[in-house]
């Protein structure tokens, strides 16, 4: 199976509301579709989402750096030559959700032409995952109320909310009302997308302490060096690293270095390959982790869901599967479903990816 076309889709789909966190804030999943073509007709898809506040991807940079500089590269390679692939990938620094993409569109063509699901050939741990969702900055009522929204429709009971503002203070309240609200049947971790200090991180979580927190993540910036190695050291909870250790070298140094004790895998960043690199490397050291989410939308979702429940470590939390339930439309022509709280992968050969064609047409922006 030869590589013959790479093709890139930009699309735009608003959110009901806006997601707001510390280093951002989205309105418009304005994403790539990521299509891979061989000569024996099987189509590989993914889908890259632009963070510029955070790895410094755009819409536009994504679809010219891989039509430009990934796709003239690996036009003509066999679908199973991975590595070669990577390695020509990697010649060019940066643009993680644009080989994340066009890693996991290969692993669709493999699974297709195995006849068999990409989660299954992953490691085909388990068929589903719970769920976390994901709450934004809001009024502490307003999240309350989200979560209980949530709780209640979908049956997820793992929620991750976003803390970073200032002063601290107002998250500290509004944790305290979600547990509160929530009952200690709730699971609750925080995420700062390093909106604190170390000091202000610290006093946060001692603030929290009674709020049996299952995880803090990103709390305040790596690049604080001896900030958060002070902190990471007197945290009550394990610290994820998530943007601060975006492939296995990064991991390493994290851990290593004392900044962080839990790791965030995320598939639009670090693909199937990568990720699975990054997993055993935490496995390897007794490192937990958790399956996060890129605010995908269900194209990305499913990714992340093949790749979580194919193996025992990733499934053993509930994975950040729920943020396509804030965008207004998606592209899949059958939707997913969120059940019990829990997620299940796509039956079938490859990830299961069935494109609306009317959607896409729709919301594509190159058109």
């Amino acid at each position: 199976m030869k590589i013959i076309a790479v093709e890139t889709i930009p699309f735009a789909i608003p959110y009901r509301k806006p997601l707001k966190f510390a280093s951002g804030e989205v309105h418009t999943a304005d994403h790539v579709l990521v299509r891979i073509h061989t000569d024996e007709g099987l189509t590989g898809t993914a889908e890259a989402p632009p963070r510029p506040y955070t790895y410094g991807e755009t819409q536009e940079s994504i679809v010219a750096v891989i039509e430009k500089i990934f796709a003239p590269q690996i036009l003509g390679l066999s679908v199973l030559e991975r590595e070669v692939v990577h390695a020509r990938l990697d010649r060019t620094v940066g643009n993680p959700t644009a080989k994340a993409a066009i890693d996991m569109a290969l692993w669709d063509i493999l699974g297709q032409a195995a006849g068999m699901p990409v989660s299954g050939l992953l490691g085909g741990y388990t068929d589903r995952m719970r769920v976390s969702h994901m709450v934004g900055f809001a009024p502490a009522a307003d999240m309350v109320a989200e979560a209980e929204r949530i709780r209640d429709t979908h049956g997820i009971t793992t929620f991750k909310v976003k803390v970073g503002r200032r002063p601290y203070t107002d998250d500290v309240a509004a944790c305290r009302a979600l547990r509160e609200a929530l009952g200690t049947d709730a699971e609750l971790y925080i995420d700062g997308n390093r909106g604190w200090t170390a000091s202000e991180s610290a006093r946060a979580l001692r603030e929290m302490a009674d709020l049996g927190l299952t995880f803090a993540e990103e709390l305040c910036p790596a690049d604080d060096v001896l900030g958060r190695r002070w902190l990471v050291a007197q945290s009550p909870v394990p610290f994820i690293a998530d943007e601060s250790a975006t492939r296995a070298a990064e991991v390493t140094r994290e851990l290593l270095g004392g900044s962080a004790t839990a790791i965030s895998i995320k598939t639009a960043r670090t693909g199937f390959t990568a990720s699975q690199r990054v997993l055993h490397e935490c496995e390897g050291l007794g490192v937990e982790i958790v399956m996060g989410n890129q605010i995908d939308g269900q194209v990305g979702t499913l990714c992340t869901v093949a790749f979580g429940a194919a193996h025992r470590t990733s499934a053993r939390y509930a994975g950040e599967l729920s943020n396509f339930l804030d965008m207004t439309d998606d592209l899949l022509a059958e939707p997913l479903t969120i059940e019990n709280g829990t997620l299940r992968i796509r039956e079938g050969a490859g990830l299961g990816i069935d494109i609306d064609p009317d959607k896409l047409a729709r919301y594509r922006q190159d058109r």
